[in-house]
């Protein structure tokens, strides 16, 4: 067992609920992630998903925390496992299962997959095969969103692979030494593919990566959407006042295996069975129940629209046709 993974946090003040509204649009929102990641594995079980797909099933906090926070125009760059990120910032549910299914309706016309998702009309510079290969796009973005003066944050999104990974050394102390308003956020779920990060990895708790820099640097509970959220506001805050960068290390946990082909044979059921105690979509629920906004069935229905939504996405995605030979280089050059 990853015991450093598992480990329980500090012991924090517990987030406050925010207004009714909002904090239903949170549940929502990782109720779609979840329907969307469960749809996809089952599309891929039944081959009509091309290559290999990375879900992001139990990490659903992290995405949503976070990009309830930003604003259209601020801009996130995504890594292989970035279903839940793209359908946080906006990306419509429809078009992006499309995509994945290699459809010409998707968004990037179905010649992109999952790997290499990307929706500049919600500011998202897209997911990314290359471990880290987000990073410089989002620092890149906060840059010009800096020298254009529109008070605009940019965030990367990454897992726990990259955070031994140069290239992020290079972009924090240049991001800390311009006062760049990016966001770094690393979802720290134990594992890179198949090998514990605690087994590769030396240094400390990852947030010294970021200290080093003088990068104010946080580590937050990942299965808790409440938490994610109050760290978010905090770091966008610093951004857009023109404080520069920060970091935060959500420790989370993936459900699934490295791919969905993955059998997961370096966990083992113990591991498991605590983390999925921490459900982030349980947990919120719990709190809106306990706070008498939303009974369960009114929780129970969100969720099955949830997966009607994404059950329609698929039954057009299937109708729709491939792309054609002479798309392939439409949308290519400006």
């Amino acid at each position: 067992m990853n015991e450093k993974q598992t480990a329980k946090p500090a012991i924090v003040a517990e987030p406050l609920l925010p207004a009714a509204e909002e904090a239903v649009a949170l549940l929502k929102s990782m109720q779609l992630i979840r329907a969307f990641e469960e749809q996809v594995r089952r599309l891929f079980a039944g081959g009509l998903v091309p290559g290999l797909v990375h879900l992001c099933a139990g990490q659903e906090a992290v995405a949503t925390g976070v990009c309830a926070v930003l604003r259209r125009s601020d801009w996130i760059a995504s890594n292989h496992r970035g279903h839940g990120h793209c359908l946080a910032k906006g990306m419509p549910v429809d078009r992006m299962m499309a995509e994945i299914m290699g459809r010409r309706s998707g968004i990037g016309m179905g010649r992109s997959g999952s790997l290499h998702l990307f929706d500049a009309a919600n500011g998202n510079l897209g997911t990314n095969g290359i471990v880290g290969g987000g990073i410089p796009l989002a620092t890149g973005a906060a840059l010009s969103a800096k020298r254009a003066g529109r008070g605009d944050v940019a965030v990367c999104f990454f897992g726990d692979g990259a955070l031994n990974q140069g290239l992020l050394f290079e972009v924090m102390n240049m991001a800390a030494v311009w006062r760049l308003p990016v966001l770094f956020v690393c979802e720290n779920n134990g594992y890179g593919e198949f090998t514990a990060i605690d087994d590769v990895t030396a240094g400390g708790p990852p947030t010294g990566r970021g200290a080093v820099f003088d990068i104010p640097s946080e580590a937050v509970d990942g299965m808790d959407v409440l938490a994610v959220r109050e760290a978010t506001l905090r770091a966008v805050a610093r951004g857009r006042r023109g404080d520069g960068p920060s970091f935060l290390v959500c420790t989370t946990y993936r459900y699934g295996g490295h791919h969905v082909g993955d059998r997961q044979d370096y966990k083992d059921a113990e591991e498991a069975r605590a983390w999925r105690a921490k459900d982030p979509i349980l947990r919120l629920a719990a709190r809106l129940q306990g706070a008498g906004v939303a009974g369960a069935d009114r929780i129970a229905a969100w969720q099955a629209e949830a997966e009607a939504i994404v059950a329609a996405a698929a039954e057009a995605a299937k109708a729709a046709s491939e792309p054609a030979a002479e798309d392939l280089a439409r949308a290519v050059y400006a």
